[in-house]
């Protein structure tokens, strides 16, 4: 299986496992090939900057090296991401979510997310509870 994550599942799974639940065993098997996006890189940066997100070093280093220890592949944001984000229905105004969907279904991969809002759109999601 591939999927993304969302930004909050994949910092869970650095920092608080235990909120993942019965996805962590989905998470932790290795035929399993997880994503992550520069938007949720994007999202990480911004939050730091604004004092809403602790991190134990700068997010420049915090996040290539949680991702190298995390196993996750890097998914670059193409232009075709950010133009399909005008196709999608306005549930909500969070763009760096919006863009995630915008990903998941350009690349046709299930979004792994604790966020009840994804199920208001058209994408598959694995939700952690």
């Amino acid at each position: 299986m591939k999927a993304l994550l969302d930004t909050h599942v994949w910092l869970w799974m650095l920092t608080r496992p235990e909120r993942l639940g019965a996805v962590a065993q989905v998470i932790a098997d290795s035929r399993n090939e997880f994503f992550l996006s520069a938007a949720s890189s994007w999202e990480i940066a911004i939050k730091y900057s604004l004092g809403r997100l602790p991190l134990p070093i700068p997010p420049a280093s915090y996040v290539p090296s949680r991702i190298r220890s995390t196993g996750v592949t890097p998914l670059a944001i193409e232009h075709s991401h950010t133009l399909d984000v005008a196709e999608l229905p306005p549930h909500h105004r969070d763009p760096f979510d919006r863009l995630l969907v915008a990903q998941a279904r350009s690349l046709d991969l299930p979004l792994v997310t604790a966020d009840p809002v994804f199920a208001a759109y058209d994408v598959t999601t694995i939700e952690v509870r």
